[in-house]
């Protein structure tokens, strides 16, 4: 069963760093770049920076209602653009770097506006940020799409630091990067990869089970295998566009950890679930506590 999501989109300045920073927040399971409210039909990076198309740059989150509430996404949002400044964030100057708060649905509209006018009625200054109906979307060029995972020097005009990371200090930041930000660990490079002892896999992020010895298999993948979860009620799946192509994503449903992907190409056709060691803890079964034993018989 699949998790309803929703969309809103978030036009802050520069979009490395409002993608970098609202992919971080826990809920939000997926963030495209691109150019939005334009008039130009083929919008390019080029053509958009002359500020003659119309477009904003603007970040597309996805994200899951049950964990993060739209007020929720936009207080952060608010948090790192200045609401008043108009067609400018940061040293970045021009009408594709304006503010911009565009919904989906027509249930979002109600709560982008209360939110708006809740902040205007806190300040005299005139707050300049757009609110309407998403008109169109283009994504943006490759090479923009998570700039700052892949450019971590990258010019950011935003504060990354003003996420609130303390519930993740015991991960490492391999773990980290992999459950909170959507990573990959290279095939064949994972501790349980190769790994069939008995015991229970838990959410590296907090001890939930997960997995058992008894569904893992040996798929040759480079990665974990499972052919099912303990119970469908500890993950939760989206469909996830990312890199150019439609695959189901794991999560975790206490969490909302990033897990891996689903796929259906197990033993005659099984399920598969192709999880990332660092996503995992393993606890041997001479050290179950009784809880974690009734998952494992």
């Amino acid at each position: 069963m699949f998790e309803k999501q929703q969309v809103i989109y978030l036009a802050g300045g520069c979009f490395w760093g409002v993608e970098a920073y609202i992919s971080r927040l826990k809920g939000v399971n997926n963030t495209e770049v691109g150019y939005a409210n334009g008039r130009d039909l083929s919008p390019t990076y080029e053509k958009v920076c002359t500020g003659k198309t119309g477009h904003a740059e603007t970040v597309k989150a996805t994200y899951n209602p049950r964990i993060i509430s739209l007020e929720e996404i936009l207080e952060s949002f608010f948090r790192i653009i200045d609401p008043f400044a108009l067609n400018r964030q940061g040293a970045d100057i021009g009408t594709q770097y304006r503010t911009g708060i565009y919904w989906q649905e027509e249930s979002q509209k109600e709560t982008v506006i209360n939110f708006l006018r809740e902040k205007q009625s806190k300040t005299s200054k005139k707050i300049v940020v757009e609110a309407r109906a998403i008109g169109n979307f283009y994504p943006a060029e490759m090479y923009h799409q998570k700039y700052l995972e892949r450019n971590p020097q990258g010019y950011c005009h935003v504060d990354l630091d003003l996420i609130d990371v303390q519930e993740f200090d015991h991960l490492t930041r391999e773990e980290y990067e992999i459950t909170q930000l959507s990573m990959t660990e290279p095939p064949y490079s994972g501790k349980y990869d190769d790994f069939f002892e008995d015991g229970v896999y838990v959410d590296v992020v907090d001890g939930e089970v997960l997995f058992t010895s008894d569904d893992k298999f040996d798929s040759g993948c480079g990665w974990p295998a499972f052919s099912r979860p303990v119970s469908d009620d500890v993950i939760i799946k989206h469909r996830d566009f990312s890199h150019g192509t439609t695959r189901i994503e794991v999560r975790s449903a206490k969490s909302n950890s990033h897990l891996g992907h689903l796929f259906h190409d197990g033993p005659g056709g099984s399920p598969r679930y192709c999880i990332n060691s660092a996503a995992l803890r393993f606890i041997p079964k001479d050290e179950l506590d009784d809880h974690q034993k009734d998952k494992l018989d």
